[in-house]
């Protein structure tokens, strides 16, 4: 097969040259459609379903709405896991998906659960987020002049902005903080109600009938059909203009009943005005306390760089347009395309740099600019078929799947090969001579260079060498590239959400082995056969002559004392294995994204008011460091409940500027170092933790925690719950590297608790519903009716006056309304039916699997992940007992490194067993199997060293540089014991054929080295953003090619020595070995 394909392309060059740019033009196209994203989308399917019901504490939330609701998904197809948070009026449920489950399918297998399986209180229906972790890609700020007023912006904001961009193809939902939103409030006086003798209902339900529209079909007239309407809409003069409905004559003009022949209107018994509804949450933004603010949700499915440029032109459409008034205008402040765009830059510097440091390997070692340049145009034509390949399967590019792809590994069978075109063209006459007759005589099989295609004659000498050449190496190269494929299985196995990450990874650095593998055995001889000159002069370049001289000497030294250069491998093995054990390990390095995302965890029962002031200071001490763009914060919760976030929660967003504006003595860790200590300073008693954005989003769906790491405490007793966490919490405070260390509390929420009497209500004719239908709306509110602003809609609310609910005495007084045995109403305190009381109940209720559980959030700093949570476990397992029942859970980064480790145990053993299957194959002999992989080791130790003194920890990253190590390791022992065998079959002795195949090999073996590690060279001393999850793999095969290599050019050939003269007795560092001299000249590398 592959003898066919060489022979069609040297006989063919003209089709090859022509398919190559045919190639090329479609590899450009295909990276014009190729969607690119800055980091990958680590996690399945998640859907947050909400359901609120405002004024119910969260024990009622967790009865009534989330158990339902959990029970109800649960059967799901396709679920993994179900996580909830109960809390005042929300009811918030995160079903988390296996990996693999396609969005629409869960979306609709979800929504037929809620339909089928659950059942709310008042039929409510609840909702299901259009949320994804990844999909937050725009923010802005609606602004306007100081007189337009908060309500009138977020009444545009919801009812005009909102509407349009929903319009944009692949946005699914805008998140809309801050501001107050627009409603008709009625407040009662309750001693004039009950002078007129009317009851809350009745005021309820006339304001209701006072606000209606009804059809009266139609009638003839003439030879025209007329519709009749009934037209009774309260009219608030807004239905042009948002600003000037707040007109509330027909409100307070409404009847309610009449006395003395006169009416009595809701004007003579309550306060009616243009309020706001009961706020949730509270934007800032720098020095202003109060903004409307907003988040574009892009669908889990879209593409940022498809969806942003469509936000962007709705956004200069509404600000031009005249949709909004004058002076009100749409500011972004953030938006994915720019992280895209700096992490696509990084990528690309890196891939530039690195295949141009592949280049000048090539070019020093051969000494040849031809020669360089044919190895590096194997670069594109692998890259543009990965793309290719990634385009057809529709699937997304980002700065892993193509910054961590080493082009110097991908075109070393391209190296090969070159090398020994170029080797065969630099020899002598007699050596050619003896390859051509080789080549006559079958020595590869049948020749079909002895007659051209249609001709007798045969191929001219060049062609022929070439083709040679190829099949000197063909099997080394196949078999190479199969091995480093076969090394990546522990990729294409990964899980969760490491395989969510790398695994795009693996199928790019498959995709374009595959490219690159079929260009060597097509391209390459085409163009060596177009572009190497005629004649080749027998020199070698000056550095190779420099390591030849310094080289040869050091092998006869190391063939002449086998057991102190076996000693060298076992010592440098042994430092490599005591730098392994002082490494720290860790999942992931962060992905810098640029800008700061802080949460702020106020105490757990302050209201929203209470804590502006403190969220204003925040803004403030983030505001004093120029480093910083912007702020925006984010108080309590959005209305629509996309956010489970109490009053206590603030959380910050504060985008920087380009790191390389900083001052030289400022990075990002000592402003993280400077900001918490101002915090600490000014803000005593408030918890911080520092995350980034897009960091922050996906930590929190994860691991159900708000917080990088978490600890869960389960249980179903709150207050043994919460005193095992503090138990837990005290014990984590001694331990180093721990920060942001905080309980998310579950107690400590007042409840002004009104438990009905039944026996007296019964006394008066009164059931529990009765009583608390009129706590309900006079206390706590109830929407009467709707009124109608043209396309807008505002809730018209009932109320009692604040008098009557501003203590917990006045709500005592409330009179209920009850029917004497005449048919009049009269009046009973609340007091006399219930008895009211102040106690503290549950602030928040969390869930996972059907369990209670308290969460403790918690970050590592100053020291790795792995070693700090491992002495946290232990002093917790030492110190604290835990009840029957009650079990501790490690979540979060933790978690998934632990579960990477597990997988890799397992995996990469299976794939060296399956590597040593393939060197089998190809040797038919165990020994010299186990030699060819006797690379390995020292590749990885070479790494591991290289992590070390780069002060890296041990990552899921770093495991996937070992991995790509093993192709290049095993790739060197091939091509050693493959030419050893040759000059064996030549006639030399073990020692002759040793000693020459090391020499020989080492130009090639060097040059597959330090292309795989220049490759990587500039991702590996790179800091930008995106660079962060590369650099340890990038050390990794750095370290391993540059410091591997030089160890095995030492050690390999005195173990093939030892091992191989068995054939004829063992070798000892007495023996003579008979070494031969270097051949004159170039030495024949």
């Amino acid at each position: 097969m592959i003898k066919s394909v060489l022979a069609f392309g040297l006989t063919r060059s003209a089709i090859i040259v022509l398919g190559v740019v045919v190639f090329c033009a479609a590899g450009l196209v295909a990276f014009t459609k190729l969607n690119i994203e800055a980091y990958p989308n680590p996690a399945p399917v998640i859907l947050e379903i909400t359901a609120q019901a405002p004024g119910l504490s969260a024990e009622e939330m967790e009865k009534y709405y989330t158990i339902p609701m959990e029970v109800g998904l649960y059967p799901t197809p396709g679920v993994a896991n179900i996580r909830s948070t109960s809390f005042y009026g929300l009811s918030f449920v995160r079903v988390t998906f296996k990996y693999g489950i396609d969005y629409f399918f869960a979306l609709t297998q979800a929504a037929n659960s809620l339909q089928q399986n659950v059942n709310l209180p008042g039929n409510l229906v609840p909702t299901i987020q259009a949320s994804s972790l990844v999909g937050e890609i725009y923010r802005y700020q609606l602004v306007g002049p100081a007189h337009f007023g908060l309500t009138n912006l977020r009444t545009l904001q919801d009812y005009v902005v909102t509407r349009r961009l929903l319009t944009v193809p692949g946005v699914a939902q805008i998140n809309s903080w801050g501001g107050t939103t627009k409603q008709f409030s009625v407040e009662a006086d309750l001693d004039k109600l009950e002078a007129y003798n009317i009851t809350v209902p009745q005021l309820i339900s006339a304001l209701g009938n006072a606000n209606i529209n009804v059809g009266g079909r139609e009638i003839s007239i003439g030879q025209q059909s007329v519709n009749i309407r009934g037209i009774g809409l309260v009219d608030s003069g807004g239905a042009d203009d948002v600003t000037r409905g707040y007109r509330v004559r027909d409100i307070e003009n409404v009847v309610l009943t009449q006395s003395g022949g006169l009416p009595i209107q809701v004007k003579n018994v309550a306060r009616v005005e243009v309020g706001y509804v009961p706020r949730l949450g509270i934007a800032g933004r720098d020095h202003q306390d109060d903004v409307i603010a907003a988040i574009v949700v892009m669908r889990r499915t879209e593409h940022t760089n498809d969806v942003i440029p469509r936000v962007e032109a709705e956004v200069e459409k509404l600000n031009r347009d005249g949709s909004l008034p004058p002076g009100v205008k749409i500011v972004p402040y953030y938006d994915r395309s720019s992280l895209v765009g700096v992490t696509t830059h990084t990528v690309l510097h890196n891939l530039i740099f690195g295949c141009l440091l592949v280049f000048l390997i090539q070019w020093i070692f051969l000494g040849d600019l031809r020669s360089a340049i044919i190895v590096s145009a194997n670069i594109p034509l692998a890259l543009f078929f990965a793309i290719i390949i990634l385009v057809i399967q529709g699937e997304d590019a980002n700065l892993l799947s193509l910054g961590a792809v080493d082009f110097g590994i991908i075109v070393d069978s391209a190296v090969i090969m070159m090398e020994n075109i170029y080797r065969n063209f630099q020899s002598s006459s007699e050596h050619r001579r003896t390859l051509l007759q080789q080549l006559s005589e079958g020595y590869w099989g049948s020749d079909p260079t002895s007659a051209r295609p249609g001709s007798t004659r045969p191929w001219p000498e060049r062609l022929r060498i070439i083709f040679a050449s190829a099949l000197q190496v063909d099997k080394a190269v196949f078999f190479t590239a199969a091995i480093t494929v076969t090394a990546f299985v522990p990729l294409f196995t990964m899980q969760g959400v490491e395989g969510q990450i790398f695994g795009p990874m693996a199928r790019t650095y498959g995709y374009a082995l595959a490219g690159a593998l079929l260009s060597t055995f097509t391209v390459t001889p085409v163009l060596a056969a177009l572009l190497l000159p005629r004649h080749v002069e027998e020199v070698e370049t000056r550095i190779v002559r420099a390591l030849r001289r310094t080289y040869t000497p050091v092998l006869r030294w190391a063939l002449g004392s086998l057991r102190t250069a076996i000693l060298v491998g076992v010592v440098f093995l042994g430092v490599s294995l005591l730098a392994a054990s002082r490494l720290g390990s860790e999942f992931l390095p962060a992905l810098e994204e640029g800008n700061f995302w802080i949460r702020a965890s106020l105490p757990p029962t302050i209201s929203l008011e209470a804590g502006t002031s403190a969220t204003r200071k925040m803004r403030e001490i983030l505001m004093r460091h120029p480093e910083v763009i912007t702020v925006v914060s984010q108080h309590g919760r959005p209305d629509n409940g996309s956010d489970a976030s109490p009053f206590s929660n603030v959380e910050l967003f504060a985008p920087l500027k380009p790191f390389e504006e900083w001052p030289a003595n400022v990075t990002k860790e000592k402003l993280t170092e400077v900001l918490q200590k101002e915090f600490a300073d000014e803000l005593p008693g408030i918890n911080f933790n520092f995350s980034q954005y897009i960091q922050d989003n996906v930590e929190e769906a994860l691991s159900g925690v708000k917080g990088a790491n978490s600890v869960k405490i389960v249980g179903q007793n709150l207050d043994v719950l919460e005193q095992l966490a503090s138990q837990v919490m005290a014990e984590m405070t001694n331990v180093r590297g721990v920060a942001d260390l905080g309980i998310f509390h579950l107690q400590g929420q007042p409840n002004l608790n009104i438990k009905i009497d039944r026996e007296k209500t019964a006394r008066y004719g009164l059931n529990t519903g009765d009583v608390n239908a009129v706590v309900q709306a006079a206390l706590g509110g109830t929407n009467a009716t709707t009124v109608l602003e043209g396309d807008r809609q505002f809730a018209l609310a009932v109320r009692l006056e604040p008098k009557y609910r501003s203590s917990i005495d006045a709500i005592k007084s409330v009179k209920i309304a009850y029917q004497t045995p005449s048919g009049t109403n009269a009046y009973i305190p609340l007091s006399e039916l219930a008895d009211i009381s102040l106690d503290t109940g549950a602030s928040f209720i969390y869930r996972e699997r059907s369990q209670r559980y308290i969460p403790i959030k918690f970050s590592v700093r100053g020291r790795d992940l792995g070693s700090t949570v491992t002495e946290a476990q232990e002093r917790v397992a030492k110190a604290i007992k835990l009840p029957n029942g009650y079990q501790i859970l490690w979540a979060g980064e933790f978690e998934d490194l632990q579960n990477a480790k597990e997988r890799l145990i397992i995996v990469i053993p299976i794939t060296l067993l399956l590597i040593l299957v393939l060197l089998y194959g190809l040797f038919n002999s165990l020994r010299d199997s186990l030699l060819a992989l006797a690379g390995i080791p020292f590749a990885i130790g070479g790494g591991i060293i290289a992590l070390y003194l780069s002060d890296l920890n041990f990552s899921v990253s770093a495991a996937i540089g070992f991995i790509s190590l093993f192709g290049v390791a095993v790739m060197d022992g091939i091509l050693n014991i493959t030419y050893f065998r040759e000059l064996k079959a030549q006639g030399m002795t073990v020692a002759e054929a040793v000693f020459r195949g090391a020499e020989q090999r080492m130009r090639p073996m060097l040059m597959t080295a330090l292309s795989a590690g220049v490759g990587l060279f500039p991702a590996a001393i790179s800091h930008g953003i995106g660079s962060q999850v590369q650099r340890p793999l990038a050390t990794v095969v750095v370290g391993g090619m540059f410091i591997g290599p030089v160890l095995l050019l030492v050690v390999a050939p005195a173990l093939r020595q030892i091992f191989l003269s068995r054939e004829h007795g063992p070798a000892t560092d007495e023996d003579d070995l008979s070494l031969p001299d270097p051949e004159p000249g170039h030495g024949a590398s």
